[in-house]
């Protein structure tokens, strides 16, 4: 006894096992596409797409190593300082937030917020650490 008669997403009449779904590997993967097209998207894709975000600005805007800027700048084109991958904190006790090797440090300056950012060094390995 046939559980499914046609193809779940082309209609077509499925010949072969009786559990089979699709007519073939195109129709599959033209379905799934369908249903994950429509499914609001999942926490893990939000949170890499954030990271993906985040980091592509602190790269484009730290040409010299370290930079300083205002943040509304880069919080403007989307960039999210609570997703961050780790954070290192130095002698001074000031904390420098991460997104892969690219970090940034928040700081007040003439009355404006703004940004310090920075490049991962190998010296800061000791006392970073990384978020849950």
């Amino acid at each position: 006894m046939r559980i499914y008669k046609e193809c779940c997403h082309c209609s077509k009449e499925l010949r072969g096992r009786t559990d089979k779904k699709f007519c073939d590997p195109q129709c599959k993967s033209a379905y799934q596409y369908q249903i994950e097209k429509y499914n609001p998207e999942r926490f893990y894709n939000k949170v890499d797409n954030q990271l993906k975000l985040n980091r592509k600005l602190l790269k484009e805007y730290n040409k010299g190593g370290k930079v300083t800027i205002r943040s509304n700048v880069l919080l403007e084109l989307g960039f999210n300082p609570n997703f961050i991958t780790h954070y290192w904190k130095n002698q001074n006790g000031q904390v420098y937030f991460f997104i892969y090797e690219y970090g940034f440090l928040t700081k007040k300056e003439n009355g404006k917020d703004k940004y310090v950012l920075i490049l991962w060094q190998d010296y800061m390995a000791k006392n970073s650490k990384f978020t849950n």
